[in-house]
């Protein structure tokens, strides 16, 4: 047994809400059962075979108010895994839902039977005709794809709020739209062509001029079966105009009936009824997209009326005005939006019935925008605009920053208020579009129909396109509060199809939740069709059963998840998943939303519970030792939510009496431990020289199995010597002073490359610039505190934090120099992290220091000073995630760009999960999170590898087989005499 176990039952939840009426039944504690376990592993190999309880249970959830357990998770790599699996499902009689982002809010991505995942290997894009076209693959966010067509002035149709985590395989196959896709930017508009694989096996590319013959060889029937559809509705002219007037505002209820008219052959009447088909007609393996310019002469406005009406009422003028974009938020959207970075605190005292309405106009060009000024100016004296607290101007900006954040508030909707909800409550979001013309009736008669059924709801929405919006949340463990949600939801669609005769769904395809109504807007006739359509693609009814198409009318009520009390930091969680694409170890373990879908899970549970057992046992290593903990999830997600934080806690919880008392001897004695772990360095180095790197490992492996894994770090190949002797500095006439990290101090730079140690290239650059730094004689000993504080030892945590602050106070003479911090994540230790755990007298005098990245000192004080004598021709850019904390990526770029004629950022560039010597703890979570950042940078030959975080290179170097140094050290010797 190691000398340091974790403390047993350290993780077992202090309180348990449950039994829950919704939770894991005991017989399904051991996963997967066989044979159906055996026969995919046989079939697939048991790496693609995910069965454990907990596999099942973080797949059981997605962004929609409805919970699913699986029987298996299968992760596909290829369409031949994809065919493989239909296969065996067709010949078991067993049925295949499709899961990629998670990102569906009407349970679409969520099965009771075999669910594959097609994010983890699928993602990819290929930019065609100079940016006209893309070629993406359905694992691709909306927002990496964007960043690559972007380069080329082009950007896709589809703009969802959810861009930064949805991927185009979801968007495409509920045909999601967004803030200016309307009905002529959609998915469906804008798609060239896609590659599917039907229920049969049959894989058919759109593209391919042979396609429609191949397709009548491989299934004549259902050739057949499409083209007597299409002659059927044809043939009634009734029937072909309501067709076309549903498509007139925004509809994503059903099957896109209009593939019918629009397409002349089968394969054109599928490549038309896949978008929007929820993943219940086919697998979609790739897409091609005509994107649309991307016009970069904004201007933006967001504007204050005094009620939802008046503000709906506008919303005409500035559509005829030639606004691409007028979002709506209503009062409580804007209340709830305070909990987003940026957004001012006074919103929160805004009246209860203020409404803004987000209004952008887009030009190519300075005309054009000028233009578009003069409109709105015309626009808004006509308008009774309201400022009932200080932040409004209430006037139209051509500012990005400013824009922005008004975007971030309006993309927030969901998540924001959703996060504000009562603890416990269950969100349900619903879209509906009726005739832009009637946009401000629709307002009125939904809030007087949530008043009716005790509603307090939250409307946003699309106003240009009649499209709406709002959230309701209720106890789905209490049956009269479901209730009431179900009495709504009768009088809410009788609403929009009686009244109004609008969409049910406008965006969010029909899912779960409207399955049961579809007949109810479009008719029996219409609706027999669509079921008519199911049955001669799917004829096994295979695919994504009860999702689009169900004949029960309670359906909707089905499924409903509880949303049971955890820890507190976690507890606002909707489980949206735009934290996922954050997430370092998301293709390795668990991703924050899983870790908090887990521990819900346990508090549904009774104790003594086998599915809380077999939870527990997986938690440890999938969601605690495997989170970087670098928080990077945080800026990711729109309320704030920390998980990286919940999980530190969680290894304190873990930490036994003995553990604790040495890890707080440790900081006490940093001195002796920091000089220790400089001569283990040099002499594993020495060992590595002389006798290979086999024995460092094998010396390591040793000790790691002894003490623990998970606290004795792995020897690497990659792990540089150790640092030498700092250079000599004077405090006098210095003009900040310049603090190197333990980890500089300790490991030296990238081996085999000339030239000065980073501590050797800050003091040099910076006296050539005027700005002299001293280091000061007792930095040993000291450190940001980031090391106990990542791994949850408060006490040592707590020791060293006090420790640093006094002494940067002596070193800055009470803080009228800056320190100057050579890793961007000790930066953010001593600027930030170290608060709470200060005394008051030393959190005051932290609040007197500036703590400044050595980027930033390099960019705003350097580089202005300095004359560049020698550039490289490129350099590739590793941003650390502590630098999208401090917001100093941009700084890095700036030194980077006065030493490069080209300077790439990787497209997938994110947490390279090193954070300080988790990777060398775990180097599996380094490799699965560096992978496709490591595959870009290695697709080219660059003459500079960057970055400003020494263990962050050190990951990067083992990813890549590059060498990444300091952009520092490159300014260094672009400047050298």
């Amino acid at each position: 047994m190691p000398l340091l176990e974790p403390k047993p039952g350290a993780l077992r939840p202090h309180r348990v809400a449950g039994p829950a009426p919704d939770r894991v039944p005991d017989h399904r504690a051991a996963g997967t059962p066989d044979p159906l376990r055996a026969e995919l592993t046989a079939l697939l190999g048991a790496e693609k075979v995910l069965w454990k309880v907990s596999d099942l249970v973080r797949y059981a959830s997605d962004a929609s108010p409805y919970r699913f357990v699986p029987q298996v998770v299968v992760v596909a790599e290829d369409i031949d895994d994809v065919s493989a699996v239909l296969s065996y499902a067709r010949g078991r009689g067993r049925e295949v839902v499709f899961r990629a982002a998670g990102t569906s809010l009407n349970g679409q991505a969520l099965g009771e039977d075999v669910l594959v995942d097609v994010r983890r290997h699928w993602a990819g894009i290929e930019v065609l005709e100079e940016g006209r076209r893309a070629r993406i693959r359905p694992g691709t966010t909306v927002a990496r794809a964007n960043a690559a067509l972007a380069r080329h002035g082009r950007v896709l149709g589809p703009d969802p709020a959810s861009a930064i985590a949805c991927t185009l395989g979801g968007v495409v196959a509920n045909n999601a739209s967004g803030m200016t896709a309307g009905t002529t930017r959609n998915s469906y508009r804008t798609l060239a062509s896609l590659t599917f694989v039907l229920p049969g096996g049959t894989v058919v590319d759109t593209a391919d001029p042979r396609a429609d013959e191949e397709l009548a060889r491989a299934e004549p029937a259902l050739c057949r079966g499409l083209m007597e559809v299409k002659r059927e509705i044809e043939g009634d002219p009734g029937l072909v105009a309501r067709i076309r007037a549903k498509y007139e505002i925004k509809n994503t209820t059903g099957y896109r009936l209009d593939a019918y008219l629009d397409g002349a052959t089968p394969v054109e009447i599928l490549r038309g009824l896949m978008v929007g088909s929820e993943g219940t007609l086919g697998f979609i393996a790739e897409v091609v997209f005509d994107t649309v310019p991307l016009d970069r002469r904004l201007t933006s406005a967001l504007l204050f009326f005094p009620s939802l009406p008046a503000a709906a009422a506008a919303v005409p003028r500035f559509t005829a005005a030639g606004a691409l974009a007028v979002e709506v938020m209503d009062g409580n959207t804007l209340r709830a939006s305070v909990s987003v970075a940026g957004v001012p605190a006074d919103w929160a005292r805004l009246p209860k019935d203020t409404t803004a309405l987000l209004v952008e106009f887009r030009a190519p060009d300075e005309a054009g925008r000028a233009e578009y000024e003069r409109r709105a100016t015309e626009v808004l004296a006509g308008l009774d605009l309201v400022a009932p607290v200080a932040s409004i101007t209430n006037a139209f900006t051509r500012d990005a920053g400013t824009a922005n954040g008004y975007w971030r508030a309006r993309k927030a909707f969901v998540t924001a208020v959703g996060g504000a909800r009562a603890p416990g409550t269950t969100l349900i979001t619903e879209d509906f579009a009726v005739p832009p013309s009637r946009l401000a009736e629709a307002c009125e008669a939904l809030l007087a129909l949530q008043a009716e059924h005790g509603f307090d709801a939250a409307v946003a929405g699309h106003a240009a396109h009649g499209n709406l919006h709002f959230l309701l949340a209720f106890d789905a463990a209490k049956p009269a509060d479901v209730e009431r949600y179900g009495a709504f939801m009768e009088d809410f669609c009788r609403l929009v199809v009686e009244r109004f005769d609008g969409s049910l769904k406008a965006e969010h395809s029909t899912g779960r939740n409207m399955a049961p109504f579809l007949e109810l807007e479009w008719g029996a006739r219409a609706t027999e069709l669509m079921w008519r359509t199911k049955r001669i693609v799917d004829p096994d009814g295979l695919l994504a059963p009860r999702i689009l198409l169900d004949r029960d009318p309670a359906a909707h009520l089905r499924g409903l998840k509880t949303i049971p009390r955890v820890e507190a930091v976690a507890d606002p969680c909707i489980e949206c998943g735009f934290c996922e694409p954050a997430c370092p170890s998301g293709d390795l373990t668990t991703t924050p939303r899983q870790r908090i879908v887990l521990r819900r899970e346990m508090m549904r549970q009774q104790p003594g519970s086998r599915v809380l057992d077999g939870l527990l046992d997986a938690y440890g290593h999938d969601a605690v030792d495997t989170c970087a903990g670098d928080s990077a999830c945080k800026p990711a997600c729109p309320v704030g939510i920390d998980t990286g934080a919940l999980m530190r806690g969680f290894r304190h919880r873990r930490h036994s009496a003995r553990e604790g008392r040495l890890a707080t001897l440790a900081a006490r004695r940093f001195k002796a431990v920091e000089s220790a772990a400089r001569l283990a360095v040099a002499a594993a180095d020495r060992l590595a020289d002389r006798a290979g790197e086999r024995v460092p490992e094998a010396l390591t492996r040793v000790a790691r199995k002894a003490v623990r894994p998970d606290l004795v770090p792995q020897w690497l190949p990659q792990l540089p010597g150790a640092a030498g002797k700092p250079p000599r500095t004077e405090r006098v006439g210095a003009q900040a002073v310049y603090y190197p990290a333990c980890v500089n101090r300790i490991f030296g730079g990238p081996g085999g490359r000339p030239g000065p140690s980073l501590p050797e290239a800050v003091v040099a650059v910076s006296e050539r610039a005027g700005k002299p730094v001293w280091i000061p004689g007792d930095v040993t000993g000291t450190c940001c505190a980031t090391i106990w504080h990542s791994k949850g030892y408060e006490a040592g945590n707590r020791l060293m934090a006090n420790r640093i602050v006094e002494a940067a106070w002596g070193w800055t003479a009470g803080g009228r120099l800056p320190l100057v911090v050579d890793a961007s994540s000790c930066t953010l230790g001593i600027a930030r992290e170290v608060v709470p755990f200060l005394t008051d007298e030393n959190r005051a005098l932290h609040a007197e220091l500036t703590v400044l990245d050595s980027v930033v000192w390099a960019a705003d004080e350097l580089l202005p000073r300095l004359e560049i004598r020698r550039t490289v021709g490129s350099a590739v850019l590793h941003p650390a995630c502590s630098m999208e904390h401090l917001g100093s990526t941009a700084h890095l770029r700036a030194v980077a760009q006065a030493c490069a004629t080209e300077v790439v950022v990787p497209d997938d560039a994110g947490c390279c999960a090193f954070a300080g010597d988790r990777g060398m703890l775990h180097p599996e979570l380094t490799a699965s999170a560096t992978e496709r950042e490591a595959a870009e940078v290695t697709s080219r030959a660059f003459d500079a590898h960057l970055s400003a975080n020494r263990m962050c290179e050190v990951g990067m170097d083992r990813a890549t087989g590059r060498g990444y140094h300091s952009a520092l050290v490159e300014l260094e010797r672009a400047t050298r005499p």
